[in-house]
């Protein structure tokens, strides 16, 4: 993942704990709450951890 792109995903999930908006997701390997919300091979909703790369649906 180009840094660009991570810092962009860190910004976010840093404004959102700043004002509390909604529910975190975590990883369910590593426990990082670095998660990016992801379209699935069948159009359906996956997550990835930006952290770790596991990815889960």
């Amino acid at each position: 993942m180009p840094a660009s792109i991570r810092e962009e995903v860190d910004h976010f999930l840093d404004t959102a704990v700043m004002h509390d908006i909604g529910t975190r997701l975590v990883c369910p390997s590593c426990g990082s709450a670095h998660v990016a919300q992801v379209l699935g091979d069948n159009g359906g909703i996956s997550y990835v951890c930006t952290a770790c790369g596991h990815s889960w649906s």
